[in-house]
């Protein structure tokens, strides 16, 4: 049996507030769990106005708040940009909180461009070069090793599950090196996902977390009642990365008609190499395209995203995919 979670980028759509996507979040977390999803994990995100994930965390807190079964996490923290005791006590308060419910996904990029990295970081020294050593240190840190001298308070002791999150053959050779699972961005960079999976499966080493191979992989759903109407909706998170290329970062906009067609040649071959784990239509075709793409990577698990607008649209795309993934099921 497949497993079907969901991802969350916290959208903050046009004319609204960081605020109203928050309290979106929530709902569409309780509303996931409803459904019976697995999980449902949130990104880390710096200067971007339409994501509202930044603090991670936090959000994280909340969306336990509304929820009581459903698993929640980071899809992922971008680790370059803390220190690993930092968020061995985030996570570790979080597992307090919420027992036997937290994932913590860990990523190698930035989230951002260098400007915002700097201010965070205040210094690029090491940065993503030092990330498997970082990965280590947050294993110690909630495993309680006596070497560090001292114990992460929350966190030591915490069963605080964690995977590493990549879009290259990189993220696949430190996953399996340490024996943890691994989640693929094939929601937006799609290229590698192949190879990737096939090296992490090849060279998995056995851990105490994990004894075989575990792998996710991020889909785009656009689900609704009629093609037309989920053409439509998909055209919001289109003009995102369309904006986002230009570097013209903004809210989720409102689904534009015709949108793809518009565009230049250029504009829309990007977004069809982008967009590739991507379905879009009733669910019919969505079965049919999640079904094809399980059959291919042979992945344990979906974790499904995509941006949008309308936030009762966003729901019943939901539905619609949940059906789909219980009839492949």
């Amino acid at each position: 049996m497949i497993r079907f979670s969901v991802l969350d980028l916290v959208p903050v759509i046009e004319g609204s507030s960081v605020g109203e996507a928050l309290s979106n979040a929530a709902a569409f977390a309780a509303h996931a769990e409803n459904l019976g999803f697995h999980r449902y994990w949130v990104a880390e995100h710096h200067g971007m106005p339409g994501i509202a994930s930044a603090a991670t965390s936090v959000v994280l807190a909340h969306i336990g708040q509304a929820t009581s079964t459903i698993r929640i996490g980071s899809g992922g923290i971008m680790l370059p940009n803390h220190a690993p005791l930092l968020i061995a006590e985030q996570f570790g308060t979080l597992a307090a909180l919420f027992p036997g419910r937290v994932d913590l996904g860990l990523g190698r990029a930035p989230g951002s461009d260098q400007r915002v990295a700097q201010a965070m970081r205040r210094t690029l020294t090491g940065g993503p070069d030092e990330f498997p050593r970082d990965v280590m240190e947050l294993q110690a840190y909630f495993g309680g090793d006596a070497r560090l001298g001292f114990q992460a308070t929350p966190g030591a002791g915490e069963n605080v599950p964690i995977w590493i999150l990549g879009s290259s053959l990189y993220g696949a050779q430190l996953a399996a090196a340490l024996g943890l699972p691994y989640a693929f961005a094939s929601h937006f960079a799609p290229g590698a996902l192949d190879e990737a999976i096939a090296v992490y499966r090849r060279h998995f080493r056995p851990s105490a977390q994990l004894d075989r191979p575990y792998v996710m992989a991020g889909y785009n759903v656009f689900a609704a009642d009629s093609m037309e109407e989920a053409r439509l909706l998909a055209t919001s998170m289109q003009q995102a990365f369309v904006r986002l290329r230009t570097g013209q970062p903004g809210k989720l906009q409102p689904p534009v008609p015709g949108y793809f067609e518009s565009l230049p040649p250029g504009a829309q071959a990007m977004l069809s190499d982008v967009l590739r784990a991507t379905t879009i239509g009733t669910q019919e075709k969505v079965e049919q395209d999640l079904a094809a793409f399980i059959d291919r990577t042979g992945v344990d698990e979906l974790i499904l995203g995509g941006q949008i607008h309308d936030f009762e649209a966003r729901k019943r795309s939901l539905e619609i995919a949940m059906a789909a993934a219980q009839a492949i099921n």
